[in-house]
């Protein structure tokens, strides 16, 4: 499973989804989808955008966890 630690990121600096869609240039939507969980692709220029503002590493942001067995 792949885990999207965006809302605890923005939550940590008091940012909302419209403030990192402002600052990063990706619209609001589609911040929400990463931010709820519910993007089915990763766009690469977003993850980097979004790390870049956000001054995190793409191990900050995203987590993989592996199935229980």
């Amino acid at each position: 499973m792949i885990k999207i630690h965006l809302s605890r990121i923005l939550g940590e600096k008091r940012w909302t989804q419209a403030d990192l869609a402002r600052k990063t240039g990706i619209r609001q939507n589609t911040i929400g989808l990463y931010y709820h969980e519910l993007i089915e692709r990763m766009n690469v220029d977003h993850l980097d955008k979004i790390c870049e503002v956000l001054d995190c590493s793409i191990n900050d942001l995203i987590e993989y966890i592996p199935k229980k067995k």
